[in-house]
């Protein structure tokens, strides 16, 4: 089986095909006044025109329907929008790169709380976060924080990009497990006996923005260890941490080779290459497998064989996840700040946001409480495992709060290298977790 990135990312929503909204929905925006709703209007400047960057779909859902909301907008209201995309790796230096110089795109879809290392440097969106969240029954806590600083909105929480197990059922059930461990005991345990059948797991380890962190913080997180206090004082060196990486380094044994080098869409490609039993992603890597499956046998065999399940429960005796979250931001340097505030306005009301997460099919979690029903979450059994991301998500600053510390600490891979290098051998988990204390510590005592 030939199988590219250009397979991942190129997945199309199975569960969109009711996802188009009708004509008349389009048209009680058109030929009127877009966002005369509710009282809030954001009148867009003469001739303006506007950027955005993104990061690259690995669900191609995700993005038609983006566009064709846009396209929506551009009609309302004249405006036309531009939309690029980068790799997930690449927003994060891009996004840092545009708010230092003050020049690049108007709006970025930026990661996690990457939007308080420059707050100073983004327009101000309370007001349209404040009515938003009013009308739709109040923004889930998690992603708020993200977006958040001092009461005020740096951005709007766009999306959680949910990860969960996802794994194969025949070859769990070859391995002697008639269903997958809840806990993370009987989940190591699973993994020696796949590895035993010749169908070992694989779990990154290396800089993926998504699946690297959410895999090292809920190694951390699920045996009680975190990185710093409530007060944000550096706490990671400690017996708690030591048995997350003792804990690591068992399941490590029980890898394909070269996982400590895996980018966010390695695993997307071993698993469905048919390399490894179980992955920790987004929807993604089903999805792919089920849009594709009419034109290749084995992808076929693979979708029909995919389940997914929420990651299993460590020592700490409750589930303890990260998530990927994004937030939509907009640069103050924009010239045309209104005309930028009316596109999210527009993106974010009923029916584009519902027709997005419906096109997303699974991927993109709401943000928003009212779209919490939407019909995806239980238009696939292998969906629900994604459903209430935003509800449930650990903020990556636990328990200390969020903002410039807490971001750079993640933007350098503190925690990520903690548990790469001690699976590895390159240090001691004592060693390891020597490091990491002195690397966060450069960025709590700024």
């Amino acid at each position: 089986m030939k199988f590219t990135r250009r397979d991942v990312i190129r997945t199309t929503a199975g569960a969109a095909a009711g996802a188009s909204t009708p004509v008349a929905s389009v048209n009680r925006f058109v030929g009127s006044s877009a966002f005369a709703q509710e009282g809030l209007t954001y009148k867009p400047e003469e001739g303006a025109k506007l950027r955005l960057l993104r990061w690259s779909p690995f669900v191609q859902g995700d993005e038609d329907q983006w566009l064709k909301n846009t396209k929506r907008f551009t009609e309302a209201t004249g405006v036309e929008v531009r939309v690029d995309k980068e790799s997930w790796e690449d927003i994060r230096p891009k996004a840092a790169v545009a708010a230092n110089v003050g020049s690049g795109p108007d709006l970025m879809f930026v990661w996690f709380d990457d939007p308080h290392q420059y707050p100073d440097k983004l327009l101000d969106v309370t007001e349209l976060g404040d009515h938003l969240g009013k009308k739709y029954g109040g923004w889930h806590d998690g992603p708020k924080q993200y977006a958040t600083r001092e009461g005020k909105f740096l951005g709007l929480p766009l999306a959680t990009i949910g990860n969960a197990i996802v794994y194969r059922e025949s070859w769990v059930k070859e391995a002697g497990f008639s269903e997958f461990p809840k806990d993370t005991a009987g989940f190591l345990e699973l993994c020696k006996a796949l590895k035993a059948k010749g169908h070992p797991a694989g779990f990154t380890h290396g800089h993926g923005v998504g699946d690297g962190n959410n895999y090292a913080h809920w190694l951390l997180w699920s045996h009680g260890g975190q990185m710093v206090d409530e007060a944000g004082k550096v706490t990671i060196n400690s017996p708690e941490t030591l048995k997350a990486i003792q804990y690591a380094q068992e399941l490590y044994k029980t890898f394909i080779p070269g996982t400590e080098s895996w980018l966010d869409v390695n695993n997307n490609r071993a698993f469905l290459a048919g390399e490894i039993s179980v992955i920790a992603n987004g929807i993604s890597a089903y999805n792919t497998a089920k849009v594709n499956k009419d034109n290749d046998p084995k992808l076929a065999e693979i979708a029909k064989d995919i389940r997914t399940t929420n990651l299993p429960i460590g020592p700490v005796g409750k589930s303890v996840e990260l998530f990927q979250v994004t937030t939509a931001v907009i640069f103050n340097y924009t010239p045309y700040p209104n005309a930028a505030k009316a596109y999210l306005q527009f993106m974010f009301e009923d029916p584009q946001m519902s027709d997005w997460i419906t096109s997303s099919a699974g991927y993109c979690c709401q943000t928003l409480k009212a779209f919490d029903n939407n019909p995806v979450w239980k238009a696939d059994p292998n969906n629900a495992a994604y459903a209430k991301a935003s509800a449930t998500l650990r903020p990556n600053g636990y328990a200390g709060p969020l903002g410039y510390a807490s971001a750079a600490t993640m933007a350098d891979y503190v925690l990520v290298d903690m548990f790469a290098k001690a699976v590895t051998g390159q240090a001691t988990p004592q060693e390891a977790m020597e490091e990491a204390e002195k690397r966060a510590n450069r960025y709590y005592r700024v």
